[in-house]
């Protein structure tokens, strides 16, 4: 069973995992993700951890700030970055199912947000595919990231 909740320091030893350097080219760790919020000077980022079954799986942040106008101009929305899961844990839906997941737990903590945007490599196929699979839209918008080639994708809520 897979569930959300808002990052608390505790999670962090299960949410220091690896990724390869595959995936390092496509998205930061729990632990870079949330350097890189302590040095901001806003409070617009909320990082988010996946459980499975209580046991902390993944991670991603949803950022309310000046960010998502790379990606739409909704001053309601938010912008989902730094997804990563546990590599021991991938390929059994976990990714998708947080996608998934993810509308409602908007919904129920920003009652004013009616959007999730967010980018995505164009040669990470897979998360691409997950994110379709979880209804997000991709309408042939592009831009380019640290990493080249981005598709542009949204989520009404």
């Amino acid at each position: 069973m897979i569930h959300l909740e808002f990052f608390k320091p505790e999670d962090l030893s299960e949410l220091s995992y690896a990724l390869d350097e595959t995936q390092m080219r496509f998205t930061a760790t729990a632990q870079q993700a949330l350097q890189s919020i302590s040095e901001r000077d806003d409070n617009d980022a909320f990082p988010v951890t996946i459980f499975e079954n209580d046991i902390p799986v993944g991670f991603f942040v949803l950022d309310f700030g000046k960010d998502k106008f790379e990606l739409t101009n909704n001053e309601t929305s938010v912008l989902l970055r730094s997804l990563s899961v546990n590599p021991q844990m991938q390929g059994k839906g976990i990714g998708k199912m947080a996608m998934l997941e993810a509308g409602n737990f908007v919904k129920n903590h920003f009652r004013d947000c009616n959007e999730i945007v967010l980018a995505v490599n164009q040669q990470n196929n897979s998360a691409y595919h997950i994110y379709l699979k979880a209804g997000y839209i991709f309408d042939g918008k592009t831009r380019i990231g640290r990493s080249g080639p981005q598709y542009l994708m949204y989520k009404k809520l």
